[in-house]
């Protein structure tokens, strides 16, 4: 990939999960342990779980409830908080996520952490991998009210950070996200090509895709 214009940006906006974090801990607690505690707890069948948990999942994605904790603990009727603490050992930095932050903070680069991961989610992974020490600040989406993928939560970190879109960079794994900070006026946008180490590479669209962060780094 291209070198990046560093001397055009001045805030870098990073997302957590599948960016920084490996999302394999996320897709394996979604996709297999709760299930497979659902089932345990509720007395249900493993291909039973999937079929109540399916419809519910595809209703609410892309939503802000689909990232709150408490949402799906009312819901499915489950501590969810504590089924979550059950495979934190699988929370995982990706390769090299660390020096890149280390880099862009030794620049003195604005870096603020903007994820839609729940409060509770987000202090468990804070807990597990030190990542706070980099940022300025740390900002989950249920602080304003709308998921990333809403032209409102764009507008409501206008308001906190006072940043300049057009001398921003946003890493982001998820594509509708990366289309609504672009459509905002984020002017430096780059995917993630494998946000899940056990995965391989993802479709990133039109965007482009950052597979090694030490490659960021050059020309920083």
């Amino acid at each position: 990939m291209a070198l990046l214009p560093w001397h055009e940006i001045d805030t870098v906006l990073l997302d957590m999960d599948g960016t920084l974090l490996d999302l394999h801990y996320d897709n394996h607690f979604w996709m297999e342990h709760l299930p497979q505690r659902y089932a345990e707890l509720h007395g249900v069948s493993r291909a039973m779980a999937e079929m109540e948990l399916q419809p519910l999942f595809e209703r609410n994605a892309g939503q802000l409830q689909w990232y709150c904790l408490d949402f799906w603990s009312a819901e499915l009727k489950l501590p969810v908080r504590e089924l979550k603490q059950e495979t934190a050992h699988l929370i995982a930095l990706r390769p090299d996520a660390d020096t890149f932050l280390a880099a862009i903070q030794q620049a003195g680069k604005r870096v603020v952490m903007i994820t839609n991961a729940h409060r509770d989610s987000l202090s468990l992974k804070l807990e597990r991998i030190e990542l706070a020490p980099y940022f300025e600040r740390l900002i989950s989406s249920h602080d304003y009210g709308f998921p990333k993928e809403s032209p409102q939560f764009w507008d409501a970190l206008q308001a906190d950070l006072d940043f300049d879109p057009a001398r921003s960079l946003f890493i982001d794994d998820t594509l509708p996200v990366l289309r609504s900070a672009r459509d905002f006026g984020v002017a430096h946008l780059l995917a993630v090509s494998e946000p899940d180490s056990r995965k391989g590479p993802k479709d990133t669209g039109e965007f482009e895709a950052v597979g090694d962060y030490r490659a960021l780094i050059e020309g920083l």
